[in-house]
């Protein structure tokens, strides 16, 4: 699948993320951040325009209503990071973690999360739309009523997420594992599995298989 990729400027401004206090209203835009440590903190409605986030840690902070458009964060430690009602558009994830961070009732469109670690993280009630995850951990990750369109998963870890009350019609999952998934059997009509899957959820319906 083809999605649109951040377009970054090739000059940007070294800043640091705390600069963000300064400004008059919570924007970085055509910069360049490395190993900022912004952990703990809280900034409502930060907006993050052709930015590239290299070596920084944002654990524990609160970035809810943040607008992220043309945002590449590499090797970034996002746990526990409130994202919630967010927008986030063309924006790359690359080496990065985000176990348990907080994405629930927001947008996220044409964004790739790739070699990247998102064990218990929470999209409930958001959109996905042209979103790659790519050999990615989503152990136990909630995707609880979400809007899935043009997403794909490949080689991720799915083991344990829960996609209650979402769709997967046309998501093709057969290069993933599990050994559990929480979904209902309605919402797994059209979904791509490969023969393996299909047994295994045979199996969790109840299922008796004999050759």
């Amino acid at each position: 699948m083809k999605i649109d990729t951040p377009r970054i400027s090739l000059e940007l401004t070294a800043r640091n993320f705390h600069d963000i206090f300064y400004e008059e209203d919570p924007i970085l835009e055509m910069c360049e951040i490395t190993d900022s440590d912004f952990t703990n903190e809280a900034v409502d409605r930060v907006r993050l325009y052709n930015a590239v986030i290299k070596n920084c840690k944002f654990t524990n902070t609160d970035f809810s209503n943040i607008d992220l458009t043309d945002v590449r964060f590499d090797n970034c430690d996002l746990s526990n990071v409130n994202l919630s009602k967010s927008s986030i558009h063309r924006v790359e994830f690359i080496n990065c973690k985000l176990l348990g961070s907080n994405i629930p009732e927001s947008y996220i469109g044409n964004v790739t999360f790739e070699n990247s670690i998102i064990n218990l993280a929470i999209f409930g009630n958001s959109k996905l739309e042209k979103v790659i995850f790519k050999n990615v951990s989503l152990e136990s990750a909630d995707f609880y009523n979400c809007k899935l369109k043009k997403v794909e998963f490949e080689l991720c870890n799915l083991n344990g997420a829960n996609f209650e009350e979402t769709s997967l019609k046309g998501i093709d999952i057969s290069s993933s594992t599990f050994e559990t998934l929480t979904v209902s059997i309605n919402d797994l009509k059209g979904c791509k599995v490969s023969t393996h899957q299909a047994v295994q959820f045979a199996t969790l319906m109840g299922l008796i298989i004999k050759d």
